[in-house]
């Protein structure tokens, strides 16, 4: 949401997503920077989002407004920081120097050289790795094409790095607001990769993520199935069930999709 349009942050208290993020970044303006910076640090400050996470977009700490915005956007006490434009561990270091402990920090990963420098910046304290999909397409001098393709290679690598620091994998955007299909094919293919979810611009993109990104009912039944298996044959570790192999592997799957959707009933 940006930080400057205050019928969209009054809109944002109501939306079913499991995070509010508050742009101070390319959602504004230059002259609008100062002004979106106050608004959002009361929003935040007046805890007005509910059970909801809220996480604030800063300005990259190498612009004119990153660093007044760290300072005075940690005052207000979000859930968490998004940092735009993080090449490096410097990068996320500068963040924590201020930061209090309780804030995370989620890194967007958005240029080449952040590709490459993946392991780094998961080693210094991030929690969340979030492509920056447009950004990146950008300064690899690349198009944007429907199925991505040429965002495979990054996209594999933020997951494989987030899940060897046990930290969240954020897929990027989807531009296109009215298109439903097609929203709805890049959700899948996020999942398919590995991400834990997605970043939206649009409300009407709310419904779609939390479905596809969900554990579905099938999916559920059959992690019931695989568990109720080995329950049964404790000292096996493979199984065969229902004309496939299972192993232990899948029974540790099975159980983080359980937890995820007790934790999606919850919220």
């Amino acid at each position: 949401m940006p930080g400057s349009n205050a019928r969209m942050l009054e809109k944002a208290r109501g939306l079913d997503c499991d995070v509010v993020a508050l742009d101070l970044e390319d959602a504004v303006t230059p002259e609008a920077k100062e002004q979106a910076r106050r608004a959002v640090c009361a929003a935040v400050a007046a805890r007005e989002f509910g059970r909801k996470e809220v996480a604030v977009r800063v300005n990259a700490l190498s612009s004119v407004f990153g660093h007044a915005d760290l300072e005075a956007v940690a005052k207000a006490g979000p859930d968490a920081i998004i940092l735009p434009k993080v090449s490096g561990a410097a990068d996320a270091g500068a963040a924590h120097r201020v930061l209090p402990s309780s804030i995370a920090l989620w890194a967007m990963i958005e240029t080449p050289r952040a590709i490459f420098h993946l392991d780094a910046i998961a080693s210094a304290g991030v929690s969340c790795l979030i492509l920056g999909a447009n950004d990146l397409t950008k300064e690899m001098r690349a198009s944007e094409i429907p199925g991505r393709e040429n965002l495979w290679a990054a996209m594999s690598l933020i997951v494989m790095q987030a899940r060897a620091h046990g930290i969240d994998a954020i897929d990027g955007t989807f531009n296109a607001i009215h298109d439903g299909q097609g929203f709805a094919a890049s959700c899948a293919q996020g999942r398919a990769f590995g991400f834990d979810g997605k970043t939206l611009i649009h409300p009407g993109q709310i419904e779609a993520a939390n479905r596809i990104f969900a554990p579905s009912a099938e999916q559920l039944q059959d992690a019931r199935r695989i568990l109720a298996g080995f329950s049964q044959n404790p000292d096996k570790s493979v199984l065969a069930l229902e004309g496939r192999m299972v192993e232990r592997l899948h029974a540790e799957e099975a159980s983080r999709l359980l937890a995820l959707a007790e934790a999606i009933a919850r919220r």
